[in-house]
């Protein structure tokens, strides 16, 4: 399952982390299944997401395919990495690779005599979770769309209502207030009808941190700025927070200060950056690959780029001129 039933393998004078490959089953409604740990193992009672641990020269994928098989006998067909995190249990200390599994065949079923249900955020009806779990809860909160805000060109009005059209049809999850550009008294004008419709529509809003910190706490959190990360020691006091990231020390401070997720890139060419160099998929894919938190794509993207963005570890795409595109301008965005 997911944490280590036996003691990590000496390395030196230091226990090396056990490799823990963890799938997050999740259905077409959202819900995730867990799995309660059985009588005779560690920490038994808690509840999970299925796994287990690596055996010698087995990758992530090869894990879980095995693992769900045993536990649950279910054939995954298609799965995502995500995020990995390290955890340390009093019996063990553990890295947990965790996969988004979002295809697979067959009904899960209890085959190690674990309790297994079908859960929901919305009602949560199990405790308590296993501590390396916890993390989970904000993530499968988080959309695969991050959309950011385009009002300064497309005019506040034009904007609200692609905002309108967007939200009615639930296209978006969490949204990004950034207007730099905007003078003071025009940015408390749009903020103030933004705000009223994230509780309207039921959307996340976070407020880029070059603007005051008064408009995070009045919104849902703040989009820090990679110079802003770089700032601060701590987590800002809001209820979410992400953070601007374009290298892995930008990465491992975002985890450090405890962001809930990150922005990388850019990806591809941008209009917004012209003069920033793409990254590529490849070195976004390598900066993903151990990073211990959500990461959204940024640069050059397209919700056609959504796909490929989580097969290389992405949690989405974040959009900028591409979410608010209507009509023909749909057929010429962001690139």
């Amino acid at each position: 399952m997911t944490t280590a039933d036996e003691p990590p393998a000496k390395t030196g004078t230091q226990c090396a982390p056990v490799e823990v490959a963890v799938g997050v089953v999740i259905r077409s409604d959202g819900r995730f299944l867990l799995a309660q740990r059985p009588a005779g193992k560690p920490m038994t009672g808690y509840w999970e997401f299925p796994g287990g641990k690596l055996e010698p020269h087995e990758s992530v994928i090869e894990a879980l395919h095995r693992e769900f098989q045993e536990e649950l006998g279910i054939q995954i067909e298609k799965a995502h990495p995500w995020a990995v995190r390290e955890f340390a249990y009093p019996h063990a200390r553990v890295r947990l690779h965790f996969w988004r599994v979002v295809a697979w065949q067959g009904e899960p079923q209890s085959l190690e005599g674990q309790a297994l249900r079908w859960e929901s955020l919305d009602n949560l009806a199990v405790e308590p979770w296993l501590p390396g779990a916890l993390p989970l809860k904000r993530w499968l909160a988080l959309p695969t769309i991050y959309a950011i805000s385009q009002a300064t060109e497309l005019g506040i009005e034009r904007f609200l209502e692609r905002l309108d059209a967007r939200a009615r049809r639930g296209e978006i999850g969490l949204v990004q207030l950034r207007e730099k550009e905007l003078a003071a008294p025009e940015f408390a004008r749009l903020f103030g009808q933004v705000i009223r419709r994230a509780y309207q529509y039921g959307f996340k809003l976070l407020v880029n941190s070059a603007h005051p910190e008064s408009y995070w706490t009045e919104a849902h959190g703040v989009h820090l700025t990679s110079a802003a990360l770089h700032s601060r020691s701590q987590r800002p006091d809001v209820q979410w927070c992400a953070a601007s990231c374009h290298t892995g020390a930008d990465l491992i401070k975002a985890s450090a200060i405890g962001a809930d997720c990150a922005v990388l890139g850019p990806v591809g060419a941008t209009a917004s950056h012209p003069d920033a160099r793409p990254m590529g998929w490849e070195a976004f894919e390598n900066l993903c690959r151990h990073t211990p938190l959500p990461v959204y794509a940024l640069g050059g993207m397209t919700r056609a780029d959504l796909e490929r963005a989580q097969r290389v570890g992405a949690q989405g795409v974040a959009l900028r001129r591409a979410i608010w595109a209507f009509g023909p301008e749909a057929s010429c965005i962001e690139r």
